[in-house]
């Protein structure tokens, strides 16, 4: 196997922007919001930028992704050089760490004439290292779900949860069972709202998403996904509605408001359809004739 050489060109720019933040975080004329950032205050930026490029991705656009890998990028330069300020590990730390892991992980690249060894026994190789006993005997599935699901968005630690908690057993005996779940849940949300007690109606709002994380799994279907594409067709239509109203929708009707909202679904729809059958390369001229 042959090494391949640093780019030169990234480990510039990876440096002049440790050096960018670092000037930022100096107490000596720095920008006084970096200087008053913890890692707990800067989880919710982190995770709003992974979504973007999340959104990046989706969207297909490499402009836009190239631009917020690069926020997420910042975020990770930042929480090195805060852990840097109190003497804890700096970015090279940082960057030796996964390096290291990545190699060690892939002995089949790295270490093709070794012994092969799954993933899973090379983690619990780690784990045993830093004195970690993770094995079943020692640690309880639920202590070992906890830990993997600290710190995800909620769904898609539910949909984790669901998957271990079902590969351990814990299942229902089909899809029909999992959808009767679904329709109690509802029923026990609908009297919790009823009732007015909003942390009561709150927990029973997470039984139901639980649950329809269950049935998403149960299909295959990713909750992240579904959920995004309705969040870009809801703007869309919301857009189409806006446009149609000259931006005024107040004191409008609920009947005219769904009657827009729905010749916006329909307009889009067409123009989907339209977009699924249209030639992407149309000819530029006319078709000769074949005699």
């Amino acid at each position: 196997m042959t090494d391949l050489p640093p780019d030169p060109r990234a480990t510039t720019a990876l440096a002049a922007l440790a050096a960018v933040v670092a000037r930022l975080r100096d107490p000596d004329g720095g920008c006084p919001w970096d200087l008053a950032q913890t890692h707990a205050s800067l989880i919710p930026h982190v995770l709003e930028e992974a979504h973007e490029v999340a959104d990046a991705i989706r969207q297909g656009d490499d402009d836009h992704l190239c631009d917020e890998l690069g926020d997420l990028l910042l975020q990770v330069v930042l929480h090195a050089q805060l852990a840097s300020d109190r003497g804890a590990f700096d970015l090279a730390a940082v960057a030796e760490t996964i390096n290291a892991k990545l190699v060690r992980r892939h002995p089949h690249v790295f270490a093709p004439h070794e012994p092969a060894r799954s993933w899973e026994a090379i983690k619990a190789e780690e784990r045993a290292a830093r004195g970690e006993d993770r094995s079943a005997s020692a640690s309880p599935l639920s202590d070992r779900l906890a830990a993997e699901v600290r710190g995800q968005p909620a769904l898609a630690g539910a949909m984790a949860i669901s998957r271990r908690a079902a590969g351990a057993g814990f299942e229902w005996d089909d899809l029909a069972g999992v959808w009767a779940k679904v329709h109690e849940e509802l029923d026990e949300l609908k009297e919790a709202v009823a009732s007015g007690d909003r942390a009561h109606a709150e927990t029973e709002l997470g039984d139901v998403l639980f649950t329809l994380v269950n049935v998403a799994r149960w299909c295959d279907l990713s909750p992240e996904e579904g959920l995004a594409g309705t969040n870009r067709r809801f703007l869309q239509r919301f857009a189409r509605v806006e446009a149609a109203l000259d931006g005024d929708l107040a004191g409008r009707s609920i009947a005219e408001l769904e009657g827009h909202w729905q010749e916006a679904k329909r307009a889009l729809k067409q123009a989907a359809t339209t977009d699924l059958h249209a030639d992407p390369m149309p000819p530029e001229g006319p078709a000769e004739h074949p005699g």
